[in-house]
Protein backbone atom coordinates (compact mmCIF):
# COMPACT_ATOMS: atom_id res chain seq x y z
CA UNK A 1 0.00 0.00 0.00
CA UNK A 2 1.49 3.01 -1.10
CA UNK A 3 1.26 6.74 0.79
CA UNK A 4 -1.42 8.10 -1.41
CA UNK A 5 -3.99 4.90 -1.49
CA UNK A 6 -6.43 5.82 1.64
CA UNK A 7 -5.64 9.50 1.40
CA UNK A 8 -8.64 11.21 -0.07
CA UNK A 9 -7.14 13.72 -0.95
CA UNK A 10 -5.81 12.55 -4.19
CA UNK A 11 -8.77 11.19 -5.43
CA UNK A 12 -9.49 14.80 -6.91
CA UNK A 13 -5.94 15.52 -8.65
CA UNK A 14 -5.51 15.44 -12.70
CA UNK A 15 -3.20 12.63 -13.73
CA UNK A 16 -0.52 13.82 -16.10
CA UNK A 17 -0.87 12.32 -19.46
CA UNK A 18 2.53 10.00 -19.09
CA UNK A 19 0.81 8.40 -16.30
CA UNK A 20 -2.22 7.20 -17.91
CA UNK A 21 -0.01 5.93 -20.40
CA UNK A 22 2.29 4.35 -18.33
CA UNK A 23 -0.75 2.65 -16.55
CA UNK A 24 -2.44 1.35 -19.46
CA UNK A 25 1.08 0.14 -20.89
CA UNK A 26 0.83 -2.03 -17.66
CA UNK A 27 -2.32 -2.97 -17.94
CA UNK A 28 -1.82 -4.34 -21.90
CA UNK A 29 1.39 -6.24 -20.51
CA UNK A 30 -0.96 -7.83 -17.41
CA UNK A 31 -3.59 -8.57 -20.29
CA UNK A 32 -0.84 -10.46 -22.53
CA UNK A 33 -0.14 -12.77 -19.77
CA UNK A 34 -3.81 -14.90 -20.05
CA UNK A 35 -4.17 -17.56 -22.18
CA UNK A 36 -5.39 -16.25 -25.26
CA UNK A 37 -8.23 -18.24 -27.31
CA UNK A 38 -5.65 -19.53 -29.78
CA UNK A 39 -3.45 -20.74 -26.89
CA UNK A 40 -6.27 -22.03 -25.55
CA UNK A 41 -7.12 -24.07 -28.67
CA UNK A 42 -3.82 -25.34 -28.60
CA UNK A 43 -4.12 -26.86 -25.05
CA UNK A 44 -7.61 -28.73 -26.07
CA UNK A 45 -5.70 -30.50 -29.07
CA UNK A 46 -2.74 -31.11 -26.95
CA UNK A 47 -5.01 -32.75 -24.48
CA UNK A 48 -7.33 -34.92 -27.06
CA UNK A 49 -4.13 -35.96 -29.31
CA UNK A 50 -2.69 -38.52 -27.10
CA UNK A 51 -6.55 -39.56 -26.57
CA UNK A 52 -6.16 -40.06 -30.66
CA UNK A 53 -3.02 -42.34 -30.41
CA UNK A 54 -4.43 -44.43 -28.01
CA UNK A 55 -7.74 -44.99 -29.93
CA UNK A 56 -5.73 -45.11 -33.28
CA UNK A 57 -3.00 -48.00 -31.23
CA UNK A 58 -5.80 -49.62 -29.90
CA UNK A 59 -7.58 -50.28 -33.78
CA UNK A 60 -4.13 -50.93 -35.03
CA UNK A 61 -3.83 -53.99 -32.59
CA UNK A 62 -6.79 -55.53 -33.25
CA UNK A 63 -6.44 -55.46 -37.07
CA UNK A 64 -3.01 -57.34 -36.42
CA UNK A 65 -5.13 -60.12 -35.11
CA UNK A 66 -7.20 -59.49 -37.93
CA UNK A 67 -7.44 -62.02 -40.96
CA UNK A 68 -9.06 -59.43 -43.75
CA UNK A 69 -7.61 -58.82 -47.26
CA UNK A 70 -6.59 -55.66 -47.15
CA UNK A 71 -4.95 -55.67 -43.39
CA UNK A 72 -1.77 -54.36 -44.05
CA UNK A 73 -3.30 -51.60 -45.98
CA UNK A 74 -5.13 -50.68 -42.71
CA UNK A 75 -2.30 -51.04 -41.14
CA UNK A 76 0.48 -49.14 -42.77
CA UNK A 77 -2.72 -46.44 -43.12
CA UNK A 78 -3.41 -46.05 -39.28
CA UNK A 79 0.42 -45.74 -39.15
CA UNK A 80 0.90 -43.08 -41.46
CA UNK A 81 -2.29 -41.54 -38.92
CA UNK A 82 -0.07 -42.24 -35.69
CA UNK A 83 3.09 -40.47 -37.36
CA UNK A 84 0.91 -37.12 -37.86
CA UNK A 85 -0.22 -37.37 -34.28
CA UNK A 86 3.03 -37.80 -32.69
CA UNK A 87 4.14 -34.49 -35.49
CA UNK A 88 1.00 -33.04 -34.18
CA UNK A 89 2.00 -33.78 -30.23
CA UNK A 90 5.42 -32.49 -30.66
CA UNK A 91 4.81 -29.22 -32.37
CA UNK A 92 2.12 -28.20 -30.45
CA UNK A 93 4.44 -28.94 -27.07
CA UNK A 94 7.14 -27.00 -29.03
CA UNK A 95 4.71 -23.93 -29.68
CA UNK A 96 3.22 -24.21 -26.33
CA UNK A 97 7.08 -24.14 -24.46
CA UNK A 98 8.25 -21.05 -26.66
CA UNK A 99 4.78 -19.03 -25.40
CA UNK A 100 5.57 -20.25 -21.85
CA UNK A 101 2.49 -22.57 -21.35
CA UNK A 102 2.63 -25.49 -19.43
CA UNK A 103 -0.15 -28.25 -19.31
CA UNK A 104 -0.75 -30.85 -16.21
CA UNK A 105 -3.63 -33.00 -15.86
CA UNK A 106 -5.55 -32.25 -12.91
CA UNK A 107 -7.54 -35.32 -12.87
CA UNK A 108 -11.36 -36.11 -13.32
CA UNK A 109 -14.42 -35.45 -11.11
CA UNK A 110 -17.29 -37.52 -12.98
CA UNK A 111 -17.75 -36.30 -16.56
CA UNK A 112 -15.36 -33.72 -16.51
CA UNK A 113 -11.41 -33.90 -17.24
CA UNK A 114 -9.55 -31.12 -15.60
CA UNK A 115 -6.26 -29.68 -16.31
CA UNK A 116 -3.68 -27.40 -14.86
CA UNK A 117 -2.77 -24.91 -17.43
CA UNK A 118 0.41 -22.77 -16.09
CA UNK A 119 0.44 -19.67 -18.25
CA UNK A 120 3.80 -17.21 -17.83
CA UNK A 121 3.03 -16.88 -14.36
CA UNK A 122 -0.63 -17.27 -14.23
CA UNK A 123 -2.80 -20.84 -13.20
CA UNK A 124 -6.13 -21.93 -14.57
CA UNK A 125 -8.05 -25.00 -14.07
CA UNK A 126 -8.84 -26.05 -18.02
CA UNK A 127 -11.78 -28.85 -17.85
CA UNK A 128 -13.81 -30.53 -20.63
CA UNK A 129 -16.79 -33.11 -20.72
CA UNK A 130 -16.04 -36.35 -22.11
CA UNK A 131 -19.01 -35.95 -24.42
CA UNK A 132 -16.76 -32.80 -26.19
CA UNK A 133 -13.79 -35.05 -25.94
CA UNK A 134 -15.53 -37.34 -27.70
CA UNK A 135 -16.90 -35.09 -30.20
CA UNK A 136 -13.85 -33.59 -31.25
CA UNK A 137 -11.91 -36.67 -31.06
CA UNK A 138 -13.93 -37.61 -33.85
CA UNK A 139 -14.00 -34.54 -35.87
CA UNK A 140 -10.12 -34.79 -35.10
CA UNK A 141 -9.77 -38.29 -36.35
CA UNK A 142 -12.19 -37.91 -39.45
CA UNK A 143 -9.78 -34.99 -40.87
CA UNK A 144 -6.60 -37.26 -40.16
CA UNK A 145 -8.17 -39.70 -42.63
CA UNK A 146 -9.45 -37.66 -45.15
CA UNK A 147 -5.97 -35.92 -45.07
CA UNK A 148 -4.58 -39.36 -45.47
CA UNK A 149 -7.36 -39.77 -48.70
CA UNK A 150 -6.10 -36.88 -49.54
CA UNK A 151 -2.71 -37.18 -50.61
CA UNK A 152 -3.71 -41.17 -51.63
CA UNK A 153 -5.66 -39.55 -54.32
CA UNK A 154 -3.04 -36.97 -55.40
CA UNK A 155 -0.85 -40.46 -55.75
CA UNK A 156 -3.16 -41.71 -58.05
Amino acid sequence: MSKLEGNERWKTKMIMTEHVEQYEGQQRDTGSKMITIEERTMVRDLILLPYIDTMVDKSLKEMELSSSILKRAYLMAGQVIQRRIMQDTYQLQKELKQRNVKVLEDGQEELIVYHKIFCRGYQERFGMMRDVMRTEISLRLTRYTADLGEVLRRQL
